[in-house]
């Protein structure tokens, strides 16, 4: 199943992906003419509540509705997706979810104008929008043989909006807690699950209302706590922030060699995982957020899509970048190895050599012989690297082979420990159980897949020593141990904003799967569908073992979104842009009413203006 369905990301994300949504999003930021600085005074205002009307159709106010489309884009994809961006693509990888989060604004608020034109306001405490709306209700009016396409076009839309919520908005979200939960704290994964799909389940059986009410809560608290941590150690490290933001540049254009924890990467490769990562981070062009949308009470479509395109200003280029900023000044992305009391830097005493074990067109495999005794940790580590912690050693391929994405020869081989006795017997020790390494050779270079080219003779251990092998949000988490001297403060304040973020992103996520079975089935389907939804937390949490595997799942979910939704947007993007200028001209000749601000309490709370 895996192999099939990294047959089909292939596809998915070829390099033709990113750069159709590049054009898309250059597009829509001149034809809207730079809607962005519009959302960044304009949509301020209406968020902030100054245009309400108790009277206009709709269920929660622009706050809520920004605050539920937020919690499903701000979550572990600022995490642990830029973790894994920037330890695989480097540096670069940050300037392309810049790029992607600038023209992501546009490419938000041109498909939330679109799904806030077209939505179902039949029951005005629980309105329904997004592509599939848009799609039947602008093809299907024409009526004719345009009638059951336009409903073929939208159930398509709506599974593939299913898949994604199992994959990305549930999967990812339950594996990276239980990850974290259990690597920091040794809590059983399927335990995770359970508590996780209890604290969803009290959320989703409310609906709408009960989400934007959470939502509007959590997502403030979770991101201020978040972001004054993270500019405490950018401001500790703020002569140094020049340097790195010229490194980012520099990253993104050309390759940034191997050195520490990191195995080189070109130009190419930090354009395709930053473009991905932000893409999951910030959802832009994937259709999911006008479904939360279209929830807002407003009259004018244009409004709520000038709001909308705030998220990506958000999600991506505030908390995306402080993320990847604290991993880059503290050094993490290319951390030293570790090293035992005595400074030695060999693998734990054991000679380690590779044997080749099987060899095929497209794919070389490698056993790793130990050899003088076992690769014992010291028992005074015992601890820190117990049983289930994982590390890395870097060998060399020979025999001309290179790697695609970072052009040299460079591998990493993981490693779990083992317990063999337990602390204080005589033959106690931690022992390192080292994998297989696989060479994969297949000629995919434009689907992102990393891949070798050329002949191999063999590979030989680097004099480098054993690198802790942190995953994702415990990446994030050492960074943070790493600046402030202590380990415990990373573990604690990942731990807690991983679980707030998942759990944020789960009920928004779960909410937009819930619209998806409304289209396709009728309310009938709400229900079972919301108890597969939380069953899935509980077998993602403890079911999912490899980062690879969680990694194919969450771009399956999102590429396919993208591919059902882009060519909506390109296709009938014109109405948007036209209802964005009307909106505008209206907007500069006073035509709206203006009401005084109301307190930020009824803001949070959703209480609207009195008439």
């Amino acid at each position: 199943m895996m192999d099939f369905i990294n047959d089909i990301n292939g596809i998915l994300w070829g390099l033709w992906t990113p750069v159709i949504l590049l054009i898309a999003g250059i597009l829509f930021t001149i034809w809207s003419r730079f809607t962005q600085y519009t959302a960044m005074t304009h949509g301020v205002q209406v968020v902030r509540g100054i245009y309400d009307d108790p009277d206009d159709p709709g269920a929660i106010n622009h706050f809520q509705a920004l605050s539920a489309a937020l919690s499903a884009t701000v979550g572990l994809g600022n995490i642990a997706g830029v973790a894994l961006a920037i330890s695989i693509g480097g540096p670069g990888a940050l300037f392309w979810m810049w790029v992607t989060g600038v023209f992501g604004m546009a490419l938000k608020t041109v498909e939330i104008t679109l799904a806030m034109m077209y939505r179902n306001v039949d029951d005005p405490d629980n309105p329904h929008g997004g592509a599939m709306w848009v799609v039947e209700r602008v093809l299907g009016s024409k009526g004719g043989i345009w009638k059951p396409i336009a409903r073929v076009i939208g159930v398509f839309f709506c599974v593939t909006l299913i898949i994604s919520t199992f994959t990305g908005g549930n999967m990812f979200q339950a594996w990276s807690v239980a990850d974290i939960t259990s690597g920091y704290f040794g809590v059983p994964k399927e335990v995770t699950g359970i508590i996780l799909a209890m604290l969803v389940g009290m959320v989703i059986l409310g609906g709408i209302k009960r989400i934007g009410s959470v939502a509007g809560r959590l997502v403030p608290f979770m991101v201020v706590m978040y972001l004054i941590t993270a500019f405490i150690v950018i401001f500790s490290n703020i002569t140094d922030v020049p340097k790195m933001l010229m490194l980012v540049i520099d990253s993104a254009f050309s390759p940034t060699e191997a050195g520490g924890a990191f195995i080189g990467g070109v130009g190419s490769w930090a354009f395709i995982q930053g473009m991905k990562r932000a893409l999951f981070s910030n959802e832009a062009g994937q259709g999911s957020a006008p479904i939360a949308h279209a929830a807002a009470k407003t009259n004018e479509s244009a409004r709520e899509g000038i709001v909308g395109g705030i998220g990506p200003f958000i999600d991506t280029l505030c908390i995306c970048t402080l993320t990847a900023l604290v991993i880059l000044l503290t050094g993490t992305w290319n951390r030293e190895a570790i090293s035992d009391a005595d400074g030695a830097l060999a693998p734990f005493g054991a000679s380690i050599s590779f044997e080749e074990a099987s060899r095929a067109d497209d794919l070389i495999t490698f056993k790793v012989v130990t050899e003088g005794g076992v690769e014992a940790l010291p028992e005074s580590r015992w601890e820190e690297w117990g049983p289930g912690a994982t590390f890395f050693i870097l060998a060399r391929v020979t025999g001309g082979a290179h790697h695609y994405f970072n052009d040299g020869n460079l591998v990493k081989v993981a490693g779990e420990v083992a317990s063999v006795g337990s602390p204080g017997d005589a033959e106690s020790a931690l022992q390192i159980e080292w994998g297989d390494v696989e060479l994969p050779f297949q000629r995919k270079l434009l689907s992102g897949n990393m891949h070798w080219a050329g002949e191999v003779s063999g590979i030989e251990l680097i004099d480098g020593g054993v690198y802790h092998d942190f995953e994702g949000a415990q990446l994030t988490g050492h960074a943070f141990d790493r600046q402030f001297g202590v380990v415990g403060v990373g573990k604690y304040l990942i731990t807690l904003a991983a679980w707030l973020f998942a759990i944020s992103t789960m009920i928004s996520w779960c909410y937009y799967g819930e619209q998806g079975m409304v289209y396709i089935t009728g309310a009938g389907g709400v229900l079972p569908y919301k108890l597969v939804f939380l069953a899935i937390v509980v077998y993602a949490a403890a079911g999912i073992d490899s980062t690879e595997d969680m990694m194919v799942f969450m771009d399956l979910g999102t590429g396919a979104m993208l591919w059902a939704n882009i060519p909506i947007i390109l296709g009938l993007g014109y109405l948007a842009i036209r209802e964005l200028r009307t909106y505008g001209k209206n907007l500069g000749e006073g035509k709206f009413k203006k009401h005084g601000a109301p307190s930020l309490t009824d803001v949070v709370e959703g209480k609207d203006h009195d008439q």
